[in-house]
């Protein structure tokens, strides 16, 4: 068997062209940390070029406005004139036709997390936001309170912060500020990326079990958030949610100082006097059990008023006024793909979200039912991560899907790939939430969806869109189809629960 340190020093010898700004090409391009990764490099005068099997918003129309472009479908071909250095997306396996031309003709590679360490975190204060749930808001919240108060930080989100309307930035001063993704790094590098961002300090939002194909067992999860709270220093910070054992155990052995937040009493930080109204959320931190400030905010969901605790923790602790956190909090606007409303058609209300764990799918539908009280509201979700297309949640997300009032799941995307032991049983999902009197239906399609789906919409309906992909344009395409029907259809009849709300 031949040795693999040649491949190695392949890889490493890459660092050798990075100070002649080369050219670097991006296998996955569309991913959103590589999409962010490639504004990087564009900004800093490296020719960039990128490939992906499809390309879908908003990672696609933010790489179309940086001129970056993006080759599909995957190809030989994109690979020619040769780069100096290929990056490796960790969503690229072994007989991607890319891949196996960078490794048989020798082209130096490296992952994404390594490029980011050597060419941008280097001399840096590096902030790592980390958890199951919550990372790409709170990291978004803290970037915009550094920036806010005038830090000008570095920042990598996983999604278009909309306050910057990037991903990303390389700033002045000395913070960068980064989502740390406990997902794997490679296909040569099955660790997970946080490992190599080194921090000097962490939020860690939360700790369940996910990515069921690369995680075997939630101990498995465990012992990753250790490592990432490991590397911390002494000088260092970590700031953790205060609920859930796995954070517990995961933060015990810290070598640093590590501050709770949440709405437990004794927490460091904790939330008090929480309120939702229609168009804004507030509420009071104590610290330390003494009553501190008063924020507000646009967003929705008790969960955003966590993450973005987490953030004031953290953005205190380097030192930023309550007064600049808290006019900071009350400009901050949200996240592309997090309650984002795509269009309001004939009084419909067609909301994206990325959610894809029943947790998250849970904090979304509770986060709709506060900021449209009395409607009727729609769930539509595809089964597309690696871990909601197995049945290892099967009946937790039964659980969160009967939040809604109407439920409609698509087919499991790619459900082949996934052994029939292990797939999500849709039959059963829907015969178990019928049952609790939940009106649920399986339509595999994106055109029969839209097609069921679109007539008996009415006025005043608010219909949740749930997956973390492009979901066959369902987006775009339920909106044109209720422009197509007769306004009058929809706005002269209220939906059930509006109507008896109202009466």
């Amino acid at each position: 068997m031949p040795s693999r340190q040649p491949a190695r020093r392949r890889r490493y010898k890459a660092w050798a062209f990075m100070a002649n700004k080369k050219h670097i090409h991006l296998i996955g391009i569309c991913g959103t940390a590589m999409a962010s990764l490639a504004g990087m490099l564009n900004e800093r005068g490296f020719r960039v070029t990128g490939s992906d099997a499809a390309a879908y918003p908003p990672m696609s129309d933010f790489l179309a406005s940086l001129g970056i472009e993006v080759a599909q479908p995957f190809d030989p071909k994109n690979l020619s004139p040769t780069p100096d250095l290929v990056v490796v997306g960790n969503a690229i396996s072994r007989g991607n036709v890319e891949l196996e031309h960078v490794l048989d003709q020798r082209i130096p590679f490296c992952s994404l997390p390594q490029l980011l360490h050597d060419e941008f975190l280097r001399g840096k204060e590096v902030l790592v936001v980390a958890g199951t749930h919550g990372k790409t808001t709170t990291t978004s919240m803290l970037s915009w309170i550094f920036q806010s108060a005038g830090l000008e930080p570095s920042f990598l989100i996983g999604g278009i912060a909309e306050n910057f309307g990037s991903s990303f930035s390389l700033g002045a001063g000395k913070h960068f500020i980064l989502e740390g993704d406990e997902y794997d790094t490679a296909f040569f590098d099955k660790g997970p990326k946080f490992l190599h961002y080194f921090p000097d300090a962490v939020i860690l939002t939360s700790v369940e079990f996910d990515h069921a194909d690369i995680y075997k067992d939630l101990d498995a999860v465990e012992t990753s958030f250790k490592r990432l709270v490991n590397l911390v220093p002494r000088r260092g910070r970590v700031v953790a949610f205060d609920t859930g054992d796995s954070v517990n155990r995961c933060v015990a052995k810290a070598f640093c100082p590590v501050e709770r937040y949440g709405s437990r009493e004794g927490s460091d930080w904790q939330i008090a006097n929480l309120r939702f109204e229609p168009a804004r959320t507030t509420w009071t931190v104590m610290r330390n059990g003494k009553r501190w400030a008063d924020f507000e905010f646009a967003l929705a969901g008790e969960y955003n008023i966590f993450n973005a605790v987490g953030a004031t923790a953290l953005a205190t602790g380097c030192g930023i006024s309550v007064e600049k956190i808290q006019q900071a909090l009350r400009t901050f606007k949200s996240v592309k793909r997090r309650l984002e409303v795509k269009a309001e058609v004939n009084g419909i209300t067609i909301i994206d979200d990325f959610a894809h764990h029943p947790t998250a799918i849970a904090g979304t539908l509770t986060a709709l039912r506060g900021r449209y009280p009395g409607r009727r509201l729609w769930a539509i979700l595809e089964p597309r991560s690696n871990t909601l297309r197995r049945n290892v949640f099967q009946h937790e997300l039964v659980n969160s899907l009967g939040l809604a009032d109407e439920v409609i799941v698509a087919g499991v995307f790619k459900s082949d790939a996934i052994p029939v032991a292990e797939r999500l049983d849709l039959m059963a999902v829907g015969a178990e939430l019928q049952q609790s009197g939940k009106h649920a239906r399986i339509i595999s399609g994106v055109e029969g969806i839209v097609q069921t789906v679109a007539p008996e919409l009415r006025s005043g309906d608010v219909v949740a869109i749930l997956s973390n992909g492009g979901f066959d344009g369902i987006y775009e395409k339920l909106p044109a189809r209720l422009k197509q029907l007769p306004a009058s259809a929809a706005s002269s009849s209220k939906s059930p629960l509006e109507a008896s709300a109202k009466a």
